[in-house]
């Protein structure tokens, strides 16, 4: 615990541009966690290098991010907001983690399965020993608490497995974390083929939301939302797109489905449509005029970034002098 409060991590990758599903379905809620909750944010940049990246764009999508997480309501005076390269203790605990997972339980993450088929010419290890990095990640902070989606359930699995393991044979060291109990975010799906979670990668334009979208392109990918002949605006399995609208609709207003609905009775998909492009927009007009503010305050960003890259760098290392001394490393001298 840090200042009586438990503990809560989480991060994002440092790749393109978030979407209204990253918003919606994690970035809106953190905003409320600090309350509750000691609360560290990692910008995941050495994570995102499993895939080849250009390095000027990359730099400067890991700043994007970085100013979204503070537009978005993040305050980095409350919360623990940092580079997860700038902490050079993820990487030297990732290697010492990587002792303790098997062969075969790696082989069996799911997302490893799923990435190695949509990369194929680029299978390397770091896709492999990617849910390592991640146990790092998560217990160099005495992490309590992580929120977690159904695709990254197993990865916190594993997280538990390693440290439960590395201090069942070295003793404690590790806080074992729990998966978040609390309010769940929105799933968002793709508005051309809402069977897919919505995705920053998306090769279809008109699938994605993007939180820098402006307010017309909002509107006309809206406009443009898959949906079906019956124009009966309802909550069905058998109405995946209608759904999805619905889905967002009701994640922005507040409203539940039935209130939706009521609220569009006899009327078309089309005004439908309508209604839920001019929300999302107004929703994200503040984080976006939020967003141009910090990108060109050059000072705060690189001084909130300082100040929370060393606040992390020394919690973290706290972590790994324990580790590397439970393992018999000679300690450096100081």
């Amino acid at each position: 615990m840090l200042d009586g409060k438990k503990i809560l991590y989480s991060g994002m990758q440092a790749t393109g541009t978030l979407t209204l599903g990253n918003y919606l379905g994690a970035l809106k809620n953190w905003v409320n966690m600090s309350e509750e909750y000691e609360c560290l944010y990692g910008v995941m940049d050495l994570h995102s290098l499993t895939l080849r990246q250009e390095p000027a764009e990359f730099r400067k999508n890991a700043r994007s991010l970085y100013a979204l997480y503070v537009a978005a309501g993040l305050d980095p005076e409350k919360n623990c907001i940092y580079y997860q390269s700038h902490v050079s203790a993820h990487a030297e605990l990732g290697w010492l983690l990587n002792c303790f997972p098997y062969m075969g339980e790696l082989q069996r993450m799911t997302q490893y399965k799923d990435k190695a088929a949509k990369h194929a010419e680029n299978i390397n290890a770091g896709l492999f020993t990617y849910p390592v990095l991640m146990a790092a990640d998560i217990l160099l902070y005495q992490t309590d608490v992580v929120p977690v989606g159904v695709d990254q359930k197993q990865h916190l699995e594993i997280t538990r497995d390693i440290a439960q393991r590395f201090n069942g044979i070295f003793g404690e060291v590790f806080t074992v974390p729990e998966a978040y109990i609390g309010k769940i975010g929105a799933k968002i799906m793709s508005l051309q083929e809402p069977e897919r979670k919505m995705s920053k990668s998306d090769e279809n334009a008109n699938a994605t939301i993007y939180l820098l979208d402006d307010r017309d392109t909002i509107i006309r990918k809206f406009k443009r939302a898959v949906t079906d002949s019956e124009s009966v605006i309802c909550y069905r399995e058998d109405k995946p797109g209608i759904s999805n609208l619905m889905d967002i609709y009701g994640a922005v207003t507040g409203r539940s489905k039935e209130e939706i609905e009521r609220e569009f009775e006899g009327q078309g998909y089309g005004s439908f449509k309508l209604a839920v492009g001019e929300t999302v927009a107004d929703e994200l007009e503040p984080l976006q005029k939020r967003y141009a503010e910090l990108i060109a305050d050059k000072s705060y960003i690189d001084r909130v970034i300082k100040a929370n890259d060393e606040k992390a760098a020394y919690y973290a290392g706290k972590t790994l002098r324990k580790a590397q001394k439970k393992l018999g490393l000679t300690e450096r001298i100081r």
